[in-house]
């Protein structure tokens, strides 16, 4: 591995410090690393060389809500030139109590997934991902269902009753928490991260050979900036107590390992969704088997409707420019 490079989004806290932090000590010796402001992700990568002693770390301003950011970060990345071996998309965001709604018109928490298939579009498009490449994207074991506090929106039942069955314009609906959709933090969070398992899922089937793609939970981890803008009733008291709860936490290293784990996994099971065994929120990953996350209907729906928000497709052969 002394020769791959890997690019690493939200890395200024948390998994993506940690995750960029390990790469390097595995031998990547360049891992591009990002942040809203260059200032700000200067700054983390003058920390991870002083933790790791190295100097494998270039900063890269990037701003996921912002479709110009990302439109910036990516004419940057071409310049350089550079073939990316890893591509770990772990920047996300945990709902708050009120509604956000960001200046693209997504909802917050959903906002994270619009930038990161813009930016992974973007490398695609420009052939800056090596033949091999790995491209992990973190979910969240709500995705998977059975998880008490979190209910997903189901997709299918949805689009019948409020969009007469189509499902790219109620997955477009849940992705913008536009008419119909009733808000509420816990199934927004779970409904954001159940989309990126089925937006993995057409991805796959759309990647060049070689190439492959995993949705990973992280798992439990609380020691991180995720949740931010979460409500009080979450940041200060439920996060706490399950900080209490044996098994219910990790470190941030240890939930970052994971997604260094899949990006070593065969092309095989490119398009599946790796997390916790049911009922637990730590310990070994596996291949989540729920039927829900394998509907190709649901999977390509989630992945036109985050093309329409976009305006970006694999198959579209003009410029990158994100449209509302």
């Amino acid at each position: 591995m002394n020769l791959s490079i890997a690019l690493v989004t939200g890395t200024t806290s948390g998994l993506g410090h940690a995750a960029a932090r390990m790469l390097a000590a595995e031998g990547y010796r360049n891992i591009i690393i990002t942040g809203r402001s260059l200032a700000q992700v200067q700054v983390t990568a003058d920390q991870l060389a002083a933790e790791t002693k190295t100097t494998f770390f270039t900063p890269l301003e990037l701003d996921l809500n912002v479709p110009a950011s990302v439109e910036s970060a990516l004419a940057e990345l071409i310049k350089r030139g550079q073939l990316i071996d890893f591509l770990l998309l772990n920047a996300g965001m945990v709902p708050g109590k009120k509604r956000v709604i960001t200046a693209a018109g997504v909802e917050a928490s959903e906002a994270p997934l619009i930038g990161h298939h813009q930016l992974t579009v973007g490398l695609l498009r420009a052939n800056l991902l090596s033949p091999n490449a790995r491209i992990v994207i973190a979910s969240a074991e709500p995705a998977r269902g059975g998880v008490p506090m979190f209910k997903y929106t189901d997709l299918p039942a949805f689009a019948a009753k409020c969009y007469g069955g189509d499902q790219t314009a109620a997955a477009e609906a849940l992705i913008r928490s536009g008419p119909n959709v009733k808000y509420t933090p816990n199934t927004a969070y779970a409904d954001a991260k159940l989309i990126i398992a089925w937006w993995v899922g057409a991805l796959a089937r759309r990647l060049p050979s070689g190439m492959a793609v995993y949705a990973v939970s992280p798992g439990a981890s609380n020691a991180t900036n995720v949740a931010r803008n979460a409500g009080p009733l979450l940041k200060y008291l439920m996060i706490p107590i399950v900080n209490l709860i044996p098994g219910m936490n990790q470190t941030p290293e240890t939930a970052a390992r994971r997604y260094l784990q899949a990006s070593g996994f065969g092309t095989e099971v490119s398009g599946q969704f790796f997390a916790s065994a049911q009922g637990k929120f730590s310990g070994p990953i596996e291949v989540q088997r729920q039927p829900h996350l394998y509907d190709h209907a649901s999977q390509e729906a989630s992945w036109q409707a985050v093309v329409k928000v976009t305006g970006v497709d694999l198959l579209n052969p003009s410029s990158l420019i994100t449209v509302s």
